[in-house]
């Protein structure tokens, strides 16, 4: 008698447009990739909810902002959590996948990241600077964000905002992890051209930067993102800490690398499955 596989769930949007990306690609690609461990049914984000009852997980891959469909989502995380559906990643998160006030928290804490406040009178926290940045604490793909000059601070609407100084960096990069294991790391070498990614050799210093975060989300298993700038002075700053939906901009890496991350990540699933 033959095995039945694992029913996933893989919630995507194939539709869904992003700045210079097309993630339908990747979720096309990394889905079939897992069938060879899985049963693979894949759906919309707004059809997750009714289905997800049916599989043994549901992995939540590029989904688009939450913020386009919250009410939905907060529905589907809270069925999800009331009914012990088992979710990839799991939605005990602390980092994007409860909004941006991790980073006011982070930086109170004195951990290496963009300082950043979310109330006024705490500007004071904040390094001098001509420009700052003003992001909602809901945001994401850079919906929303500001460059505000430091005179229009005082007028400024606090409600559901982040304030960070414009930081000079000399190139972001992303290191990509499954469960607490490093799979890749890219950059982008011009700060104007950020979605034209190419390989980073991540020295120990950078692991190490990178794992603290990884190291404070706890999270069990799962795929995350740790984006960085590099700061005029050489160290790096923790820009955001995506553990809901990142984007992995697997067409930017060999094939080598892909198959690499594609097999451990059905272990991260299988793990996640008991």
């Amino acid at each position: 008698m033959s095995v039945v596989p694992p029913r996933i769930l893989y919630v995507t949007d194939l539709a869904y447009e992003a700045k210079g990306r097309r993630y339908c690609d990747e979720d096309i690609a990394l889905s079939a990739r897992l069938r060879r461990d899985f049963a693979v049914a894949l759906c919309h984000p707004l059809d997750a909810a009714r289905l997800m009852a049916d599989f043994d997980a549901v992995v939540v891959r590029n989904s688009g902002p939450v913020l386009h469909y919250q009410e939905q989502y907060d529905a589907f995380r809270a069925s999800a959590l009331a009914a012990g559906v088992r979710v990839y990643n799991p939605l005990t998160g602390r980092g994007d996948m409860v909004g941006k006030r991790y980073l006011v928290e982070l930086s109170a804490a004195g951990y290496p990241v963009i300082p950043t406040v979310d109330r006024a009178e705490d500007l004071g926290r904040l390094p001098e600077a001509g420009t700052y940045v003003v992001k909602p604490v809901a945001g994401a793909d850079s919906i929303g964000m500001e460059f505000v000059p430091a005179e229009r601070l005082a007028g400024l609407d606090w409600d559901g905002l982040l304030v960070q100084p414009r930081v000079p960096f000399r190139y972001e990069v992303s290191f990509y992890f499954v469960d607490r294991d490093f799979q890749y790391a890219l950059y982008a070498p011009d700060p104007e051209r950020r979605w034209e990614l190419v390989p980073y050799e991540a020295g120990s210093a950078d692991l190490e930067f990178a794992r603290r975060f990884i190291d404070w989300n706890g999270l069990s298993h799962g795929i995350q993102r740790v984006d960085a700038c590099r700061a005029p002075g050489g160290e790096l700053l923790l820009v955001e800490l995506e553990d809901l939906n990142p984007y992995l901009s697997l067409e930017s890496v060999d094939a080598g690398t892909r198959e690499a991350f594609a097999a451990r990540m059905a272990a991260s699933l299988q793990g996640l499955l008991g």
